[in-house]
């Protein structure tokens, strides 16, 4: 007996599924999709960090590329060296964890990428495509070599992704324009 796509698999298979087009062999999402008429839900946000170790091992391609491929649109990218001030601002949340001093001395050593995607759903599929250290076919699956240097952050939801991209961005460092590829990736 068959079981429906959506059951047999894990969210990363889900979020990918989506993107096949209909008619084609392989995973469909269940459902009819109702992209068109959302334009507010393709225009969520996200922002994803490639950290020291992304940018000292030249992972960056790599990162990217997956997320080129997922169909989603970058409207902002800038590579800079981090500061205190700004890693205790954006990790607020961690600082009485033990392993605080460890993640702001990581996080201050090295130049970091800072990227925010846009498209449908791209907070709940990012979180997916990055997933842990231990999930093949995840960014920090195929690409950390260790749970402390786990190659990117992503925010976790709609409203950190907001406050996020508030830290590492102004307003006019974001880059509003038309994908021509929009009609084909989202129907």
């Amino acid at each position: 007996r068959l079981r429906p796509a959506g059951a047999a698999m894990g969210s990363l298979g889900r979020c990918l599924a989506r993107s096949l087009p209909r008619g084609q062999p392989g995973l469909s999402s269940p459902g009819p999709r109702r992209y068109g008429s959302a334009p507010a839900a393709l225009q969520e946000r996200t922002l994803l960090v490639a950290k020291p170790d992304a940018v000292q091992r030249r992972l960056l391609g790599d990162i990217i590329q997956r997320f080129e491929r997922r169909g989603f649109k970058l409207v902002a990218m800038k590579l800079l060296q981090a500061d205190r001030r700004l890693v205790d601002q954006h990790y607020e949340q961690l600082r009485l964890k033990p392993f605080y001093p460890a993640l702001v001395a990581y996080m201050t050593s090295g130049p970091v990428v800072a990227m925010v995607w846009e498209g449908y759903d791209v907070v709940r599929c990012t979180r997916a495509m990055v997933g842990d250290s231990s999930a093949v076919g995840t960014i920090r699956g195929d690409l950390s070599v260790h749970i402390t240097r786990n190659v990117v952050h992503a925010s976790d939801s709609v409203e950190t992704a907001q406050r996020e991209i508030g830290f590492w961005f102004q307003r006019d460092e974001l880059v509003a324009w038309d994908s021509r590829d929009r009609d084909s990736i989202y129907g």
